[in-house]
């Protein structure tokens, strides 16, 4: 009988933290699966000991609000790193939590980020040999919405 390696959980590396500006929200209405919105992203930039850059006004956010009150976000926009690469991020995630809290978040009240959810998944991707590993890294991130503004640490999963 053979026996399964033991496997570790993977580790996780910050590369860098993003602050991701946004123009007020448009809200669409009701679709299929919920309230609809797009935010767009109008600017920003990238600080880390990674990637740094600015974020260019290029990208939004196509977010649905669940009924259970849960924000399905998905976000595709454009770092051009400090040495001229350009790192497309499509980062997909869930913010949830108590009603009261996320009713201050949405009024732009500063909030502890660790009063609600707020994780994603993130796929760069970017022709500059000098950026490749991201090509091949699965990333992951924790993020606060402050006013006007996204926060995310970003961590690749080693």
């Amino acid at each position: 009988m053979s026996h399964a390696p033991v496997l570790t959980p993977p580790g996780l590396r910050h590369v860098c933290d993003l602050y991701v500006e946004l123009d007020p929200i448009m809200e669409m209405g009701p679709g299929q699966a919920g309230q609809r919105r797009i935010i767009p992203i109008i600017g920003g930039r990238a600080e880390g000991p990674e990637i740094n850059g600015e974020i260019l006004n290029l990208g939004a956010d196509w977010q649905t609000i669940w009924a259970n009150g849960v924000a399905e976000l998905e976000a595709r926009y454009v770092i051009k790193t400090t040495d001229g690469a350009l790192i497309e991020i499509r980062n997909y995630g869930y913010r949830h939590g108590p009603a009261e809290v996320l009713a201050a978040v949405a009024r732009g009240d500063d909030v502890d980020p660790a009063s609600y959810y707020m994780r994603t998944t993130a796929q760069l991707e970017t022709g500059d040999p000098r950026y490749d590993w991201v090509n091949k890294t699965l990333f992951s991130g924790t993020g606060a919405r402050l006013a006007g503004q996204v926060v995310i640490s970003l961590f690749a999963v080693e």
